[in-house]
């Protein structure tokens, strides 16, 4: 076990947990910050990204020992009330349907226009190709992109 001073979604957060242990079950068993979901394991879904300094990752597959002074920020950091513009625009187009993949989906969907504000169809496809939604709503989902970079 080894001790990590984290700063997750502006916090200094402290953790006694193996090395080895993937960010995802830090967030998720050691913080009790659950919005992170455990999907594959392989990080071949996209259900478990999160931010690292505005990098779109997959936290299955971190180890935590590989986070140093980088900031984490989770789907619970994006806004206070659910009122980031990614989030208004789930709403507007009812993304959602069972809800398992979207805080991935979202993380996703906001690192792609923090760096590219006006993309075309063909990036949101790029960017959010690593993410799988089971409920199929990947029309609604580029919709809500389109109208969160309005934004």
């Amino acid at each position: 076990m080894a001790k990590y001073n984290l700063k997750i979604n502006g916090k200094a957060r402290q953790v006694d947990v193996d090395p080895n242990t993937p960010v995802l079950w830090v967030l998720r068993d050691s913080l009790n910050m659950v919005g992170t979901k455990f999907g594959c394991g392989m990080a071949q879904c996209g259900a478990c990204t999160v931010h690292v300094d505005g990098n779109a990752v997959r936290s299955c597959v971190l180890p935590v020992s590989a986070i140093g002074k980088q900031e984490i920020t989770t789907i619970e950091g994006l806004s206070e009330k659910g009122d980031h513009p990614v989030q208004k625009a789930w709403l507007e187009h009812d993304v959602a349907q069972c809800g398992y993949c979207q805080s991935g989906q979202i993380m996703s969907a906001v690192a792609l226009l923090k760096n590219n504000p006006k993309p075309t169809d063909a990036d949101i496809d790029a960017a959010m190709s690593g993410n799988i939604c089971r409920c199929g709503t990947y029309l609604r989902i580029k919709e809500a992109i389109k109208t969160a970079s309005k934004v």
